[in-house]
């Protein structure tokens, strides 16, 4: 027996799996679009009510939409950050489930100035994540977020100060 079949996806036709691996990886993608260029906190609604993000390196583990919401809102104000995410591979597990794999490299510094230019420098993480995803009520969500991450730094202050995170 297949994978897939041992799984319940043979249940699923070709276009419906595509549309649910387009949904994944969507979320990926705005959810780094809404910590770089939106507002932090509205992470918090990619997620389910019960939703996971957790670093295993240093035990961070933060559970639940509502904590999801304060821990990304409280994110410095002078923090700026890019991350670029590629080999986004999602796999759907059955018709309301799936997982994924996103390998990623963070640009971060705080201190930063609006409207200024940071020179080029190396990222700040470079890894990759470990999620997978819920459809709740027809929409695809985040159920759990973990961090992978072999390569991994202070987060450089442009005052002079590293800081965590």
């Amino acid at each position: 027996m297949s994978n897939s079949a041992a799984s319940g996806t043979d249940a699923l036709d070709p276009l419906a799996r595509l549309l649910a691996e387009r949904a994944c990886e969507r979320l990926v993608l705005d959810l780094v679009r809404r910590l770089d260029l939106g507002e932090p906190s509205t992470v918090a609604e990619l997620f389910t009510e019960d939703g996971v993000w957790e670093w295993p390196y240093d035990g961070r583990r933060v559970e639940g939409r509502e904590a999801l919401r304060a821990y990304f809102g409280g994110r410095p104000a002078d923090r700026l950050s890019r991350r670029l995410c590629t080999n986004v591979l999602v796999t759907v597990d059955s018709p309301d489930t799936a997982s994924a794999t996103t390998y990623f490299a963070t640009y971060r510094v705080d201190g930063y100035t609006q409207g200024t230019m940071v020179s080029t420098r190396l990222p700040s993480n470079v890894g990759h994540y470990e999620d997978r995803f819920r459809r709740v009520d027809g929409e695809w969500l985040l159920a759990h977020r973990v961090l992978v991450l072999p390569f991994g730094g202070e987060t450089e202050h442009l005052g002079g100060r590293p800081e965590k995170g």
